[in-house]
């Protein structure tokens, strides 16, 4: 019977449904304060640089950036040391730096988690 008992549970376990998603085909719901990848509007920084001084792991960086208004500094965002709090969001005075829903961290060199700001657009 002490031997009966895991088998037992062991088919029972197998028999469920597997519990894991296909993903990308299948994404999993987020709820509404879900924080992701940032998403930066170029046109309407001023580059104050308020979000870089805020963040509390100094992931933020201001670089410079040829526009069509000339040259600016925007902020550049290492993704690996993000802490996702939304403080670069709330600090923003032209609310040009947002959190997205987007949560694809899938890279294959760490380099990619460096976004620049046109890869922040």
């Amino acid at each position: 019977m002490v031997i009966l008992k895991p088998i037992v549970k062991v088919v029972e376990e197998m028999a469920k449904r597997p519990s894991t998603l296909e993903y990308p085909e299948n994404k999993e719901g987020l709820v509404d304060t879900y924080r992701g990848i940032h998403k930066l509007d170029m046109k309407t920084c001023i580059s104050c640089a308020a979000c870089a001084r805020i963040c509390p792991n100094q992931t933020i960086t201001m670089v410079k950036v040829d526009t069509e208004k000339g040259e600016k500094q925007m902020p550049e965002i290492n993704l690996e040391r993000c802490l996702f709090c939304a403080l670069c969001e709330e600090v923003c005075p032209t609310f040009c730096l947002v959190l997205t829903k987007d949560y694809d961290f899938e890279k294959y060199d760490r380099r990619e988690f460096i976004k620049r700001p046109e890869d922040l657009e």
